[in-house]
């Protein structure tokens, strides 16, 4: 879709997922075009992801972390850079 604006167009873009396989493109959905469209088709490697590693949101607590820092006598930040430093 182009718009014009004093004589500068827009465009918009749709971003859909899908499959390639054996020769053919899937979409996971549906797009209503009043025309033909110009794409641009993507391969992407295949993304792996063990979920049981991934951190979400219940993984961390504010109030926890606030009354174990009340008892930490240490610095924070010397803290930090140990943990990095042993990731390495």
């Amino acid at each position: 879709m182009e718009i014009s604006l004093s004589s500068k167009k827009i465009s918009t873009r749709i971003a859909v997922k899908g499959i390639y396989e054996n020769g053919i493109v899937r979409l996971d959905r549906r797009i209503k075009a009043k025309r033909s469209m110009k794409v641009i088709v993507t391969f992407l490697d295949e993304e792996t992801q063990d979920d049981s590693k991934r951190l979400t949101t219940k993984d961390f607590s504010f109030s926890k972390s606030r009354e174990d820092s009340k008892r930490y006598k240490g610095s924070l930040s010397d803290s930090v850079i140990e943990d990095r430093k042993e990731d390495l």
